[in-house]
């Protein structure tokens, strides 16, 4: 645990001190605001410094290729995971050269690569159980699987493979995972792919998922569905009153920390392409209530400021980067990538006019405003994944509590 603080800080400090060796640019974004205007974004690791190697279907022949497309990212302790999907299909299809593996790589808060392990599939949900390791979905469209991986496993024992118990009940893959309470939560994404077109009241939006390490079987019951019951949370003149929901997208997730200034402790899903984030107070409890919080904006991951000078680490798919946002954050305001494009009204064709590519934003709480923020340094277009580093408080998020 010594070891591990140590590395935290001295990760952390030398983040501090990052120079900026590329021409500084400010984004265009649409009506960005002052807030957070002196925020600055620095590459820490780039999917083409990093290789990783496999063997096509019917092949003896070993191809080596550059890591691609960072989405998702979690943090545990002083280092980070970040799951780079290589091309990968969402339904697990191969790659235009025939990969069909994601490559999950740890990294220090600076952006030294300590390990990284391949999944068979897209991984999509990268997050940290300190009781058991990292874990990692893949295939957020269909033909889903759960991986865990053990960092100080030796590197044949490392990753485990998990099917599910059963053919999942929403008929679509899985994406985001957040641990609750000690217990594995995961996104039921793309519901319908192999049915009936969402929502339908009987398909999950998440799923409560146990572990049978000698079976290598991953069981699932559902936290909610998409047509569940929920309280308005959009403060006006509906406030308070009942609805019934209709998830078509659900995707990412988190917990909100208990700092925050509303629905701390929380278990939050975002469903993108409906602009909406359904706060879960007790989940999986005989108490669980559900409240439903409609966006301005369609939104991916979401991360709260616990400190008003942390770091945001942040992934960019575009330029194939993983990023550090440094600067002044807003404590009451959670920072949120903005994805246009993922709302279900986009077009065909997106970038287009009114859908503009994605941008960081922050979130209302009270309202559901997504808010662009003004950000300068290298070239950045963030996608999935946020994770919020405290300069006191280096654990609270994603699940992860600091122990």
């Amino acid at each position: 645990m010594l070891l591990t603080k140590l590395r935290f800080w001295t990760s952390f400090l030398a983040l501090a001190g990052l120079s900026v060796g590329v021409a500084s640019t400010t984004l265009a974004v649409p009506t960005a605001s002052a807030t957070n205007a002196s925020l600055h974004v620095t590459q820490i690791l780039l999917g083409s410094s990093l290789h990783h190697s496999f063997t096509l279907a019917g092949s003896t022949t070993v191809h080596t290729d550059a890591l691609t497309n960072p989405d998702d990212i979690s943090q545990w302790g002083g280092d980070l995971y970040v799951g780079f999907q290589n091309g990968v299909g969402p339904q697990g299809q191969a790659s235009t050269d025939g990969n069909i593996d994601s490559t999950v790589v740890e990294l220090t808060l600076s952006g030294h690569v300590l390990a990284q392990w391949n999944v068979i599939g897209k991984t999509d949900g990268v997050t940290v159980d300190p009781g058991l390791g990292v874990l990692a979905t893949v295939n957020e469209d269909a033909n889903s699987a759960l991986y865990l991986i053990r960092p100080w496993a030796p590197a044949s024992d490392a990753v485990t493979r998990f099917t599910y118990n059963e053919t999942l009940p929403h008929l679509g893959g899985t994406d985001a995972i957040s641990i609750y309470d000690g217990r594995i939560l995961i996104s039921a994404s793309a519901p319908g792919t192999n049915g009936s077109a969402a929502p339908q009241p009987t398909y999950p939006a998440v799923y409560s998922v146990t572990l049978d390490e000698a079976t290598k079987v991953a069981s699932v019951s559902p936290l909610f569905f998409d047509e569940s019951s929920a309280t308005i949370a959009n403060l006006g003149s509906t406030f308070g009153s009942s609805t019934q929901l209709g998830l078509t997208d659900p995707d990412s997730n988190e917990v909100v920390p208990w700092s925050s200034g509303r629905f701390g402790g929380d278990f939050v899903l975002t469903s993108q392409g409906d602009l909406q984030q359904i706060y879960v107070s007790g989940a999986g409890a005989s108490h669980q209530q559900l409240s439903v919080l409609t966006l301005s904006q369609s939104v991916d991951d979401t991360a709260w400021p616990t400190d008003s000078e942390g770091v945001l680490f942040s992934t960019d798919s575009t330029n194939d980067a993983v990023d550090v946002v440094t600067g002044h954050f807003d404590r009451g305001r959670p920072m949120v990538v903005a994805t246009p494009c993922g709302a279900n009204s986009a077009p065909a064709t997106c970038p287009a006019p009114n859908y503009p590519a994605n941008y960081l934003a922050t979130l209302n709480l009270d309202t559901g405003a997504v808010t662009p923020v003004a950000v300068s340094g290298a070239p950045y277009v963030p996608q999935g994944g946020l994770s919020f580093v405290s300069q006191h408080d280096h654990g609270r998020y994603k699940g992860y509590d600091g122990r």
